[in-house]
């Protein structure tokens, strides 16, 4: 016996239910997720299951409900950028605290090898409930072979047109942040802004190319492939990118970073050649993640990367319960700091 007079062997349905003061069928239920409860039953039974700490067994529920309460977190990212990428750490953070609300566990996964896809697709279908994915370049194949294998799904960004109406999606105001980005370096005065992207054909990149496309036509100014330069996200990718823009446009006053690792790389590579920022060339990135420990520090379009990973576990909860797949758009918003 524990001091508190409990026997101190695996707390049982059945003891929930006394201790909650309803049926052990109803304690099922708000443990299984039902909506078709009281919620003054939903409250006595979780501080019931709390106290005893009572863990379901999952086994035994996967037989009743056909769920497993797992859900899978799928980054088709190298492993050193999932480490050093703060965007992917804060969407998972957000995921993961609004699954537990509903008692679901959040597995990391990586896919990177096709070897590895394969296996992830045989997992999702047999012991996942669902899956979250943060897609790489060119991979709209996993979310393919996912969707036709049944297995419901919600992506981080607009995926391809042909994916776009069959999964679950969370994307941000690419494209207008993008524009708001290049019309406050126009307001500031610039007039050669160059754009530092991410890899060619993820749509997040395309949408931000074309906002800046836009700011820069609607301007009446050039925006040429001279002042493009493809990265990939990462601090020395954005160093490199700024590099190259450079060589190509000795003149360029202002770069826009599609995120903020590569422009804290544009910040180095402009200090590495003796330009001032933002005296000779002004940098703003998007994200809105650390922004404020570059020097000098970083303006950049903010967007709730939490927030982000918080709505894509809803939808996917939402398409678990029976809903269809559907869309939201999370808004960023300016942030001027000391480099514009």
């Amino acid at each position: 016996m524990t001091s508190s007079g409990r026997s101190s062997s695996r707390p049982t349905l059945e003891q929930v239910a006394a201790l909650a003061g309803v049926s052990r069928g109803t304690a099922s239920r708000v443990l299984s997720g039902a909506s078709n409860v009281s919620e003054a039953a939903v409250e006595a039974v979780r501080r019931a299951a709390a106290e005893l700490h009572y863990r379901p067994n999952l086994a035994a529920r996967s037989l009743v409900t056909g769920r497993t309460g797992l859900v899978g977190l799928l980054v088709n990212e190298p492993q050193d950028k999932l480490w050093t990428d703060p965007f992917f750490g804060e969407l998972a953070r957000g995921a993961h605290d609004r699954l537990a609300e509903d008692g679901v566990a959040l597995i990391l996964s990586l896919a990177t090898e096709e070897s590895e896809r394969e296996k992830l697709v045989e997992l999702a279908t047999t012991r996942l409930d669902g899956v979250l994915i943060i897609r790489g370049g060119g991979d709209e194949s996993l979310v393919n072979s996912l969707i036709e294998a049944g297995v419901t799904a919600v992506t981080a960004g607009r995926p391809a047109e042909s994916l776009v109406d069959r999964v679950g999606w969370v994307d941000s105001e690419n494209r207008i942040g993008a524009r708001a980005a290049v019309e406050h370096l126009l307001e500031r005065g610039r007039r050669r802004i160059g754009v530092i992207t991410g890899p060619e054909g993820m749509t997040v990149v395309q949408d931000r190319l074309a906002g800046w496309q836009e700011a820069i036509k609607d301007a009446g100014l050039d925006a040429g492939d001279d002042f493009v330069e493809h990265a990939s996200f990462t601090i020395e990718s954005g160093a490199d990118a700024m590099g190259r823009l450079l060589s190509r446009v000795p003149d360029l006053d202002a770069v826009f970073a599609m995120n903020d690792l590569m422009a804290f790389g544009a910040l180095r590579e402009l200090r590495v050649v003796g330009k001032s920022v933002p005296g000779d060339v002004a940098v703003i990135g998007f994200d809105d993640l650390l922004a404020e420990t570059s020097s000098p520090t970083l303006s950049t379009m903010a967007q709730d990367v939490q927030g982000f990973g918080v709505a894509m576990a809803s939808l996917l909860l939402e398409q678990l319960g029976g809903g269809a797949p559907r869309h939201e758009v999370i808004p960023v918003t300016l942030v001027q700091r000391e480099s514009t």
